[in-house]
């Protein structure tokens, strides 16, 4: 399985060929693991209707990690590995999470995650 961050998914959606054509096959071949707060991210941009809708239905229909207390873990998490001091906020820390718990790979554009 294969997380997106939100800098990933908004050059999906923006139809930029270099990652609209990998992505559009993940998603066909239900390799896509879906994180609330990359959602909530993309939701906090949205212009209108259509692209509010757009972003729900995917969200609606992609598999997802329901994990009670992410959030907390990730805050220990960050504390341990001194992630803020590394310029990783809370929402990073959450996508590794993720990512460590689910065994994703992690796709973004933050070059924070190379670090």
């Amino acid at each position: 399985m294969i997380i997106l961050d939100t800098s990933i998914w908004i050059e999906f959606l923006k139809t930029h060929d270099a990652y609209f054509t990998v992505i559009s096959q993940l998603l066909e071949q239900k390799d896509i693991l879906a994180v609330e707060c990359v959602f909530g991210e993309l939701l906090q941009g949205v212009k209108n209707d259509a692209e509010q809708n757009m972003i729900l239905n995917y969200w609606k229909h992609l598999q997802k990690i329901d994990m009670t207390e992410i959030i907390i873990e990730a805050g220990l998490f960050s504390s341990r590995n001194k992630l803020l001091d590394k310029g990783v906020g809370l929402i990073d820390a959450i996508i590794l999470i993720h990512g460590i718990r689910s065994q994703s790979r992690i796709w973004t554009l933050d070059k924070i995650f190379y670090i």
